[in-house]
């Protein structure tokens, strides 16, 4: 039951903010969710790096540290260090910055993020050299889309690992959400078991039910890239709530 949560996990983008605007009212409710249980914060983002992420929020009123943000990007870092070699990077020039103590040689691995502009067909065709060479497809991320400036929804990195993944025959590592191992290691930060944890997320795929298959309790907000659509999928959420401002009423 929710009642025996003991942590959160907390999506970013969709979920406390919206593009660049804070979701009315969410840096009040976060200190009074801080009371009551352990934080962390998890984000697919990876069009930045998580210094720029942990800014951000700060600018936006949000009590944070660096430490307790845990990123696709962060966990991507690790596993390329834990295994050794080099990796080509379709990320953004930001995002790559994370990446500087990488070596590029020999390509062992090629890394899959929102890559924006980066994605071209000179880009994505060495991608699938060094992969058909031997790399292996390693996704960041792959979420289908985000919620963009304009308030629609734009593509996100998961069709291009698809792309990929259809053009050479291989399979991608998936690093970020839904990974099971990277909710694991989220919860391993904070101390806890995966059931004493909830996700709290706006994306009922990757943050809900990824969460979920990894034994966390999984809470949809209907804010950011939520939809109605969403609750059609099959996935049922241990709990659905109009915004995060709403869930002190229920845990």
């Amino acid at each position: 039951m929710l009642k025996d949560v003991k942590g959160l996990l907390l999506d970013l983008d969709g979920v406390l903010y919206i593009v660049d605007k804070p979701v009315e009212g969410a840096q009040v409710t976060l200190r009074k969710l801080r009371e009551k249980f352990k934080i962390m914060f998890i984000t697919n983002t990876t069009t930045k790096p998580k210094k720029v992420v942990f800014e951000k929020l700060i600018e936006m009123g949000f009590e944070v540290e660096e430490n307790e943000i845990f990123s696709a990007l962060e966990a991507t870092k690790q596993f390329i260090k834990k295994n050794g070699g080099g990796a080509y990077l379709l990320l953004t020039d930001l995002a790559k910055k994370d990446f500087e103590d990488i070596p590029s040689k020999p390509v062992s691995y090629v890394v899959i993020g929102d890559a924006r502009e980066n994605f071209n067909y000179d880009s994505l065709n060495r991608a699938f050299r060094y992969i058909m060479d031997g790399a292996q497809i390693v996704a960041a991320a792959r979420n289908k889309y985000f919620m963009d400036r304009d308030g629609k929804l734009s593509l996100d990195c998961g069709p291009f690992v698809v792309g990929l993944e259809f053009a050479t025959g291989k399979k991608a590592v998936i690093i970020g959400k839904p990974s099971k191992d990277f909710f694991l290691l989220a919860v391993s930060k904070m101390g806890l078991k995966p059931e004493e944890v909830a996700v709290v997320g706006d994306d009922i795929e990757a943050d809900v039910k990824g969460g979920m298959d990894a034994g966390l309790k999984g809470i949809l907000v209907k804010t950011g890239k939520f939809t109605q659509s969403d609750l059609e999928k099959g996935i049922e959420p241990d709990l659905v709530i109009d915004s995060i401002n709403q869930i002190l009423e229920y845990i």
